[in-house]
Order: C-alpha cells, then structure tokens, then sequence
C-alpha cells in the first residue's frame, strides 16, 4: 500500500482523521435507525409501572411520618 512513505506522525493523524469519521459514521448511522422508529411504539411496562408508583408512595408516606415525628419531638 501507498502509506509506507508517510512519517509516524503522518500516519498517527491519519489514523485519528480516520477513526473520528468512522465514529461520526456510526453516531449518524444510529440517529438515522431512530428517526425511522415509530414514536407510537414505545409503551411503558404496566407492571413496571404500578411497582414505581407503589415505591414513590410508600417513600412519600415514609418521609411524612418521619417529618410528623420530627415535629412532635420539637413541639
């Protein structure tokens, strides 16, 4: 191949010339596939989603009596 000639420095910018443009291949490439993905597709897990509302009111209850502890040890 023609890259004999080239210095070790030459060769060293080539090569992060060349992997910066296959990354940016890649990047565009995936931004591409998720364009084309239908929007209406993505639903939420129902299950998932009941076990998260349980733990976001079971950590409300939890700081509510210990904010009404704290009261009650103050007053």
């Amino acid at each position: 191949m023609g890259l004999t000639h080239l210095s070790s420095h030459s060769l060293t910018i080539l090569s992060g010339l060349l992997a910066v443009i296959s990354v940016n291949i890649v990047i565009a490439f995936y931004i591409c596939m998720a364009m084309k993905e239908p929007s209406n597709k993505h639903e939420p897990d129902p299950a998932f989603l009941a076990e998260a509302k349980a733990s976001i009111n079971q950590s409300t209850s939890v700081a509510n009596e210990d904010s009404s502890q704290a009261r009650e040890k103050h007053e």
